[in-house]
């Protein structure tokens, strides 16, 4: 899909990536080898909530998509993955950013940009706080951009080259 829309548009393509995958790197350089400019990742989560006193799904679909903090910890481990897999690719880091620290840690993480979702519904003023906290992360750490964060995560060496563990 994403090479026959490439082969119809110069403009800039952003693939979004589903979390709900076996191994999205392989998908994320599918997508890139196709035409992709650039990936967001992820979407929400597949999940269930079961009424315990009626027995039945909370969900009228059954199942549907979990967001926000929750998921963070399994964006941040794929926006990781996808960045050593297409490590020129710019990322749009997506699931669970709340604060200026999380944002820092999708950048670590490989992100180059952070999309802010729930946090709007919490907090309307969440992007100003964001981005003020950013400033602050950044002066305290004499960093003249954030770019300068991005696929910074530093692996202790006794970790490095070792396979990283696959659920599943």
């Amino acid at each position: 899909m994403v090479g026959r829309v490439r082969r119809v548009t110069k403009r800039t393509l952003v693939v979004k990536l589903s979390p709900n995958v076996t191994d999205i790197t392989a998908i994320a350089r599918a997508a890139v080898e196709a035409g992709a400019d650039s990936l967001s990742l992820i979407n929400t989560l597949l999940a269930i909530a079961v009424d315990s006193r009626s027995w039945r799904p909370r969900i009228a679909t059954v199942t549907g998509g979990l967001s926000g903090p929750a998921i963070k910890p399994v964006a941040l481990r794929m926006v990781w993955q996808v960045h050593r897999a297409v490590p020129k690719t710019p990322l749009i880091g997506i699931g669970g950013a709340m604060t200026a620290e999380d944002v820092v840690e999708f950048m670590l993480c490989g992100a180059s940009a952070v999309q802010m979702g729930t946090a709007n519904y919490v907090n309307p003023n969440a992007p100003l706080e964001v981005i003020q906290g950013l400033k602050r992360y950044l002066a305290d750490r004499k960093l003249t951009a954030p770019k300068s964060l991005v696929g910074r995560l530093e692996i202790p060496s006794r970790l490095r080259g070792v396979p990283q563990v696959v659920a599943g």
